[in-house]
């Protein structure tokens, strides 16, 4: 049992035999026929974080989001303005890098004993925040299609006052169960939606709208190599947060030096997440 419970901080156990009936569970519902009813809250909610991906990277590079919305087989669209390569390159990059980042955040903000409750309201005010500016202001002032709002503010605002009512109604075990399920469904349909994009950036692949596709449209470097860069950068977030998870909290703390020892050293575009 080295490679095992032996080898995680003794104070990380609690949370990582939660993480992992969190992990259990979903890999179990994966085999129980019809079960997809009883995540697809969550892979509406992992919509909402990748398109809010796209969305905060726009804004962040300077340009205008248009609209945000999902829909009802958890596809979603984010329309933004359109700045130079480096700014396509950065938006488009940040649907599945940004989920898996968020869920990497979770598992850290866990293992930091951040109440759960906290991570759950600040997760709740993020969904309805993108609902409310995103998915109806924007699009009714930029007067893009109005047809993706209706189950967009549904859907933002039912996963909103779910998430604050098990923050505010479940115990404080309960909670944490339901933070590390949300972190569990961030990286394993990060993955499992990178995977898709890679097979589906392959020159055999029949023509679908990507965010791969997006990258090669915008750099002529095919798709099949941004599927497998932001397969490479997802593994590597993953790695560092479960290195993270794994190690205790005095030798956490231990790594982090104090600061006087740190040396000094507009078209439109279309970012889908219709892989699903």
């Amino acid at each position: 049992m080295k490679f095992g419970v032996s080898r995680i901080s003794h104070d990380a156990r609690p949370q990582a035999k939660l993480l992992l009936t969190a992990a259990v569970i979903s890999i179990i519902l994966w085999f129980i026929p019809f079960a997809e009813i009883l995540t697809y809250p969550f892979r509406i909610f992992v919509t909402f974080i990748h398109e809010g991906g796209h969305a905060i990277a726009a804004v962040l590079t300077g340009n205008t989001v248009d609209s945000l919305s999902v829909a009802a087989n958890a596809s979603g669209e984010t329309y933004t303005t359109q700045g130079g390569m480096l700014s396509q390159m950065f938006v488009s990059s940040a649907g599945y890098i940004g989920s898996m980042a968020y869920g990497a955040l979770l598992l850290i903000l866990i293992r930091r004993a951040i109440a759960a409750r906290v991570v759950l309201i600040g997760s709740a005010a993020i969904v309805l925040a993108l609902t409310i500016v995103y998915g109806v202001f924007k699009p009714v002032v930029s007067g893009a299609a109005w047809s993706g709002i209706p189950f967009t503010v549904i859907a933002g605002t039912l996963l909103a006052v779910g998430l604050i009512a098990v923050a505010r109604l479940g115990s404080a075990r309960v909670a944490s169960f339901f933070v590390s399920f949300l972190a569990v469904q961030l990286v394993l349909n990060a993955l499992l939606d990178l995977k898709t994009v890679f097979f589906l950036s392959s020159p055999f692949a029949p023509s679908v709208p990507t965010d791969a596709l997006n990258m090669a449209n915008a750099t002529g470097i095919p798709a099949i190599m941004w599927a497998g860069l932001w397969i490479a950068i997802a593994l590597g977030i993953l790695a560092m947060a479960m290195k993270f998870y794994t190690v205790g909290r005095k030798k956490q703390f231990q790594l982090s030096e104090p600061l006087d020892q740190i040396p000094a050293v507009f078209p439109t575009i279309n970012h889908s997440h219709n892989v699903r």
